[in-house]
């Protein structure tokens, strides 16, 4: 990892929009889903995974969860219970309530609250089948009263197996029991118009390559999305107290996802950069997925040498990291000013994968510097809110006037007349009507 000073140090990173032959390719098959529905999505399925299907083979069957569980091991199952367990208390505590608000005059104003009713989840199936996050997407749903949710993903994420069984067993363990067998861009479409087999949905979660992230792109408007997600990113603020080894490790806990993924250390201790920096050419050497890692250390990684942990936080703040460990002396102490980050990380024991698995908040976050302005997926995702308005008699003969004078100031003479008949008819006048 190379060390830089702050100033030295370029924030900015190339956001992947795709290219051209990408998007048109992405805009094809969506367009073919769209018209053809499972004629062009079996066709693509052989095409992408070389996987013969007929439409009555895309559903996974009962048998084939139930069976899936005699090929994971029993304490992986008891691990992806209890993570299910702590995932589905977070989101418990995120739930909101429909409220209303009655007015002295009679008048009723509120808010009222309902979860979506169909979702789609995405699993991708590519480097690594990853069973944590069906349980990250599915759960907040279920938390928020979503009736109907249903998971796609690759045929083939088990290679020739078929899907992979850790993943069948965590939508088993989740409570999904809607699940078909198809990827890419193919299944981002199926899901969002629908085809003979596969119903519409309302909401697309879930990450993919970059052909998934662009067809939710494309879709986006007639069904809602949760992100364009990117690479993922950790960023460690430690000072000499911090341990180079637990650092290390985290540090590459991220960059063995992918080759594009962003490891970065701050500190403002220059012997713990260097004895930072040497761990992870350690464990890098012993690291199983250290060509993925040392791709991303090399391109992406970097140690940032800054005057004060102050000063690191400001950093922090203009990176807008999608994981942030501060693993410095009192951390609570310098929480206040952390403006921007998707998941903070307090303390030496707050390693990222317990996020990642098991402690309860969502992994899901932000990346790419939009945790300035997002936040990581949870029960709001997945509702929707519709205003409430009764407004009594007493009510609109009190403010009738000054509806109609701001809608007239609009040019909306429609608008004014609204109220303005209503005044009339109660025996209020409400002004000029227009017609003189």
């Amino acid at each position: 990892m190379r060390l830089v000073s702050a100033q030295d140090f370029d924030l900015r990173r190339e956001v992947e929009y795709g290219s051209a032959e990408q998007n048109e390719a992405v805009r094809t098959i969506v367009k073919a889903v769209k018209e053809e529905g499972n004629a062009a999505l079996l066709r693509y399925t052989e095409r992408f995974d070389s996987m013969k299907l007929d439409a009555a083979a895309l559903r996974v069957t009962q048998e084939e969860l139930k069976a899936a569980y005699a090929l994971v091991e029993p304490s992986f199952v008891a691990a992806i219970s209890a993570a299910a367990e702590n995932i589905r208390h977070f989101h418990t505590k995120q739930k909101r309530n429909s409220w209303m608000d009655l007015q002295p005059d009679g008048s009723l104003l509120g808010q009222i609250i309902r979860p979506l009713k169909r979702v789609g989840v995405y699993v991708p199936g590519g480097k690594a089948a990853y069973p944590s996050s069906v349980l990250m997407n599915v759960i907040p749903a279920q938390v928020a009263g979503v009736s109907e949710i249903v998971m796609v993903t690759p045929p083939a994420t088990g290679g020739k197996a078929g899907i992979d069984p850790y993943i069948l067993v965590a939508a088993a363990e989740a409570g999904v029991h809607e699940i078909y067998r198809v990827g890419g861009a193919q299944a981002i479409a199926a899901l969002a118009y629908g085809t003979e087999t596969i119903e519409p949905v309302d909401k697309i979660c879930g990450p993919g390559n970059i052909y998934v992230a662009l067809a939710k792109r494309e879709v986006y408007g007639a069904v809602d999305i949760d992100s364009i997600a990117g690479p993922s990113e950790i960023a460690v603020l430690a000072d000499d107290s911090a341990n180079p080894a637990y650092v290390a490790a985290d540090l590459l806990s991220q960059a063995e996802h992918d080759e594009m993924a962003s490891a970065i250390l701050v500190t403002p201790s220059e012997m713990f950069a260097k004895a930072c920096q040497a761990e992870v050419a350690r464990q890098l050497a012993e690291l199983p997925r250290k060509d993925i890692a040392s791709a991303s250390i090399e391109q992406y990684g970097a140690i940032i040498l800054v005057n004060s942990i102050e000063e690191g936080i400001q950093v922090i703040n203009r990176l807008a990291p999608e994981h942030f460990e501060l693993i410095v002396k009192e951390p609570m102490g310098y929480l206040g000013l952390v403006e921007n980050a998707g998941a903070i990380f307090l303390g030496p024991y707050s390693s990222e994968p317990v996020g990642d698995y098991y402690a309860g908040p969502n992994h899901i976050i932000p990346t790419n510097g939009t945790a300035r302005f997002s936040s990581p997926v949870d029960v709001d995702d997945f509702i929707k809110k519709s205003s409430l308005i009764y407004y009594s008699k007493e009510a609109l003969l009190e403010n009738g006037a000054t509806i109609i004078e701001l809608a007239r100031r609009e040019g909306l003479e429609g608008h004014a007349r609204a109220v303005e008949i209503r005044l009339r008819q109660e025996g209020k006048a409400g002004g000029n009507d227009g017609n003189e």
